[in-house]
Formats: structure tokens, sequence, C-alpha cells
């Protein structure tokens, strides 16, 4: 039934339900006002007593139980907090990682990579990144040995090797690396010259700065480690850049011309000197040849000179033949001066021989053997004979 229908117990009033008759009050009757705030503390707090073990004592009086309600509302909140202030306390540290604990301001510890507590408030965790490869770029106008300005970009890599001292040693690592690797890099540009940082001297560029600012980095101390140094730009300054690419162009091409030059000498010389060789070897074989050839006549001159004494005749006519083979064999023609006469015997060989090789092949035609030249000596013998005999004939006429 509704609060405000009428006659709703009977006794035709109006109930409003946070207004009511007070069952078991004074006089059996009158509005009850709003619930106790000490009652429902101390129905909280009986029930909380229930959960920690604790006995409810009795009813007390109103300003007891309500100091026993205080108080363990107080401790429920303290619990509260304590586990929360617990719960904070805990943190992974991933494997790339490692932690650096600070108790009240001062070092305590460093954890490794898993779940960690620590009290909150208490203790302060700085994780670091000990895998990860840092880079630091920088770049620079320096001056070289030679008083020639240059225009420097390099990249430092870095990784950290000691958490601990990156954390507390050096109040900024990153600033005392710039510093020293300007100073590590003005130091080693200040040592060289231009032309070798420009060409081949920039990979002993970075190894050189890389030594250097490694040792930098352990004296200060900062817990880094400096992994590799890379080059990337080393020019002359933009004002002037123009003026150096020429001259770097002319010093190419005066080493490619000189490359060339001894190319052309390692393929000339060696030719030479085997031409010579060859030269000299030809020459040694034309000197054993004329040598033996020399030995092989005076020795066959000395055979001659024994059988021309046993018959001298024959000998002599052996070598007017011989002579006449090697003088007319490649002649075709000979002109004769008749002894005693003025006129001039004119013997066609080519012809007296085309006569009497007729029956020879004709590729034979050009070559007289011993039995040929004396065929043709015996007919130009014939030939003299007949012609001296018309000459007297004339002479006596």
């Amino acid at each position: 039934m509704a609060w405000n229908e009428p006659g709703g117990n009977g006794d035709g009033k109006n109930h409003d339900p946070w207004n009511g008759d007070k069952r078991g009050g004074p006089k059996g009757g009158g509005d009850q006002g709003p619930p106790d705030l000490d009652e429902a503390l101390r129905k909280l707090q009986d029930k909380l007593n229930s959960i920690f073990g604790k006995v409810n004592t009795g009813g007390g009086g109103g300003g007891g139980g309500a100091s026993s309600s205080g108080s363990g509302f107080l401790w429920v909140l303290l619990v509260v907090v304590v586990l929360a202030w617990a719960g904070m306390g805990f943190y992974t540290v991933d494997q790339q990682e490692r932690g650096v604990v600070l108790r009240l301001g001062k070092y305590y510890d460093t954890v490794n990579p898993g779940l960690q507590w620590n009290p909150p408030m208490i203790d302060d965790v700085t994780k670091v990144n000990v895998t990860r490869v840092r880079t630091l770029d920088h770049r620079a106008l320096m001056l070289t040995e030679d008083e020639n300005i240059v225009d420097i970009d390099v990249t430092v890599q870095y990784l950290i090797i000691d958490p601990k001292a990156y954390r507390l040693n050096v109040r900024d690592p990153e600033g005392s690396l710039a510093n020293a690797s300007e100073s590590a890099l003005r130091q080693v540009v200040g040592s060289s010259e231009m032309h070798s940082l420009l060409t081949e001297g920039r990979e002993a560029l970075g190894f050189a700065v890389l030594d250097r600012l490694q040792g930098y980095m352990q004296s200060y101390g900062t817990g880094l480690s400096i992994s590799k140094i890379n080059v990337k730009n080393a020019q002359a300054p933009s004002q002037v850049q123009d003026a150096f690419d020429d001259v770097i162009k002319a010093r190419e091409d005066e080493q490619r011309v000189k490359n060339e030059a001894e190319s052309y000498a390692n393929g000339i010389v060696p030719e030479a000197r085997g031409e010579a060789q060859r030269m000299l070897e030809e020459a040694n074989a034309y000197r054993e040849e004329v040598l033996a050839r020399a030995d092989g006549e005076a020795k066959r001159f000395i055979a001659l000179l024994g059988e021309y004494r046993k018959a001298p005749e024959v000998m002599r006519e052996r070598l007017y033949l011989d002579m006449m083979q090697s003088v007319l064999e490649n002649n075709p023609k000979v002109l004769i001066d008749v002894e005693g006469g003025n006129n001039m015997m004119y013997l066609p060989l080519d012809k007296l021989m085309q006569n009497s090789n007729e029956r020879r092949d004709s590729s034979r035609a050009t070559r007289l053997d011993d039995q040929g030249l004396r065929e043709l000596t015996d007919k130009v013998v014939d030939e003299m004979r007949v012609r001296q005999s018309t000459v007297t004939r004339r002479e006596g006429r």
C-alpha cells in the first residue's frame, strides 16, 4: 500500500516512510527522526570485529560505542593504505634493462631483469637500457695541421655498460660525451693534413678518435662504451668547395695519367726485352751457323785438295762443272764474249732447257740436275765451236 494512501492502517492518517511510530518507544508513539550515525558505525564495527576475530563486549553507553567504531574504521583505513603502499612497490625490469636503486637518495643496489619489489617513497628505481646502441651526431669546422679548415661530420655510437656510473657519477653523461667528442676530434684533426682527411685518411681518423674518446669516457667514469665512430663527411668549407673539387680532380687526373704511363711501360718494356733477347738469340744462331759453315768449307777444301793432288785434270773439270752449275742454275739467259772476235754470243738457256726437258714434268723445268747440266754444257761447247769456226772462216776470206 502506498505511503500516502488514505486509511493505510485503518486510522485514516497518511504515513510518511521517513516518519512513523517508534515501535517500543516511550509512550508508544511520536514521529521517528533520521537514522542514528553512531548506531550505524557500531554495527559496522561489530561486523569488522567478527571478521578479525574480536568479540563485542556489550551494548555499553552511547559514547563508548562511538569511540570503538571510530577506532575500528581507522584500523581498516590503515590496512587499506598499507596494502596500497605495498602494491605500489612492485615493478618489472625488462631483459634489456637494469634497475639502479637509490634508498633515501643513496645508492643501494642494481637489480637484474624480472619482477622486483622495493619500498615505495623510500627507494627510487631508475631503469637503464644497457643493450640499445645510442648515437650522437657531431659536426664542426676544424683547423688541420697544414692550417686548412675542414668541415667534419661524425656519428658516435655508444652503449651503457655500467648503469650505476651512468646514473650517479656524471650529472649529464650525454653532454660530457659531446664535449669529449669535440675535444678528441679536434685533437686528431689538428694533427692531420687536409689532403689525408679528404681522401684515404677517413678510416684512420675514425679509429684514432675512437681510441682517444674511449680513454676520456673511462677517465670520467661515465659508464659509457664507445662502439664505433662513423665519419659521414669530411670536406672543405662550402665557400671554397668548388676550388677544392678542382684540386682533387687534378690530383685524380695526375694519378690516372701516372697509372696509364706505368701500364704502358709495363707493357712495352717486357716486349722490348723479349725483342732484344730474340735478336741476341738470332745473332748467336747466325754466328754458330757461319762458324759451322766455315769449318765445313775448310774441311771440304782440305778434302778436295787431297783429291786434286791425285787427279788434277779430273778435279779441275769437276770444279768447273760445279761452278757452272751454281752460276747457271737460276739464270735463264747467258751472254758469252767470244775470244778473238767482236760478236757477243747469246745463249737462251731457258729455250735449251725446254728442248732438253720436253719429256720431263713442267714443274721441274726451272732447276738443273747434274745430267741436265752436262747435256747443257755439251751443247754450249758445241755451239761455241760451230760459231768459232764460222768466225774463223769469215776472217780467212
